[in-house]
């Protein structure tokens, strides 16, 4: 497999525009999660060296319409995706 090293990967990194860890550039290039061994794709934010993630609580929003988040602990791995990258909101082509 041609996949990055994690080191090539920030240790910390987040979906969310309005963090000082958000990182448009490593973002286009697709960043998959595993966590203690299984995929996650719902992971809204993580940290390598605290051994965490921050993955969206089903639907539900909190007063400010953001998505509601659980922290979980646990051994964090991430990797660059094979596919070129994902859509980020205002970057792609629109739709309808």
């Amino acid at each position: 497999m041609a996949e990055e090293t994690p080191s090539d990967l920030p240790d910390r990194l987040s979906l969310d525009p309005r963090s000082e860890h958000f990182n448009e550039d490593v973002l286009k290039r697709g960043v998959g999660i595993r966590f203690n061994g299984q995929e996650k794709t719902t992971v809204e934010e993580y940290c390598v060296s605290e051994g965490w993630i921050r993955v969206s609580a089903g639907k539900s929003r909190d007063r400010y319409g953001r998505p509601m988040t659980l922290l979980l602990k646990g051994k964090v791995e991430p990797y660059i995706e094979p596919k070129n990258g994902i859509d980020l909101p205002g970057t792609g082509p629109g739709r309808g």
